[in-house]
């Protein structure tokens, strides 16, 4: 099972969703799928066998053989989507995290703004005695 650095700073959805598959097993297996189908071992182990199988195992492979790399890419085809599927998830709630981020700065930015103009304009009543001259009061 992958683990998380815990030496790096990960963004909320990026642990959210980490936690979420590893307290699921169907997703962790899905997860072991892809990662070894996307391997090299994966494309080395089936070079193998697809030459066995060819030259050794049957005398007229071919019906047989294209039957299970049929199969097989129906499953692997559905374990991509699964990713696929996983890396959507991901990217939604990283967005709405970030939006609630960004939102909250600008909530804080606005704040600071509007009570630095306050105390600007307190200041400048202060020194000047309440008139800037320019029409602000």
């Amino acid at each position: 099972m992958r683990r998380l650095d815990p030496n790096v700073l990960h963004h909320p959805a990026v642990v959210d969703q980490f936690e979420k598959r590893a307290a699921n097993l169907q997703l962790r297996i899905a997860d072991k799928i892809t990662t070894f189908a996307g391997s090299m071992q994966f494309v080395y182990i089936h070079a193998v066998l697809f030459t066995l199988w060819m030259l050794v195992f049957e005398k007229s492979p071919w019906p047989t053989l294209t039957l299970m790399v049929s199969l097989e890419a129906i499953f692997l085809s559905t374990f991509v989507m699964i990713g696929q599927n996983r890396q959507a998830a991901f990217q939604q709630a990283k967005a709405d995290s970030d939006y609630q981020s960004v939102n909250a700065l600008l909530v804080e930015n606005t704040n600071l703004t509007r009570r630095i103009h306050q105390l600007t304009e307190e200041l400048n009543a202060h020194v000047i005695g309440g008139t800037s001259g320019h029409g602000t009061e």
